[in-house]
């Protein structure tokens, strides 16, 4: 969002995986313990919905055009934070990234994860974006993840709207990939 809305940005990066980091983080940055963080004069936020929302009404890029598409924008930013993302993400980060191989977890992940792209795609056969004919922040809270090539064992050729989609939203001023915007994670092997 901040390269789409060509802002002036630099990320910090936070050393995630040790216990000792998660506590100083949780003490001086963020009480609930989690990233992506956003500071902004003396405002620090965090959770991508909340963030996306203060940079969509400051900037008037990607935001709701009356009340009616505001409410809609959250509904489908709550859906991928409940749905969309959490089950992709948790399912890429055990098996594309700590490579733990399947297990009943990772299947339930996938099935999951597989329902809710199968939501999209029926939604997306009727408009080219979430809200309409032109991409929100809604869009940009969903369509993140599915940027990384991880090996999730999900076929994506299955969701041709959702990558036409994906297309739409890489076809933006501004945008990049999410690892040229930061650098890929190193992760602990699994013990």
């Amino acid at each position: 969002m901040l390269s789409l809305c060509a802002l002036d940005w630099k990320p910090r990066l936070v050393g995630f995986f040790t216990d000792e980091t998660k506590a100083v983080f949780r003490t001086n940055v963020n009480e609930l313990g989690e990233i992506p963080v956003l500071e902004h004069g003396d405002m620090r936020l965090s959770q991508t919905g909340v963030i996306l929302s203060y940079l969509a009404d400051r900037t008037g890029s990607f935001a709701g055009r009356n009340a009616e598409e505001r409410l809609e924008i959250l509904r489908w930013i709550l859906f991928d934070n409940h749905r969309f993302s959490s089950y992709f993400a948790t399912l890429r980060f055990m098996v594309g990234l700590r490579k733990t191989g399947e297990t009943p977890v990772t299947e339930f992940l996938r099935t999951q994860a597989l329902a809710s792209f199968a939501v999209v795609e029926d939604h997306l056969n009727r408009q080219p974006f979430l809200v309409g004919d032109r991409p929100t922040i809604a869009d940009i809270s969903m369509v993140g993840y599915r940027y990384y090539d991880e090996d999730t064992g999900i076929d994506f050729t299955r969701f041709p709207r959702m990558k036409a989609w994906t297309e739409r939203i890489k076809a933006l001023s501004g945008w990049a990939h999410p690892y040229d915007l930061l650098p890929r994670a190193s992760v602990p092997a699994t013990s």
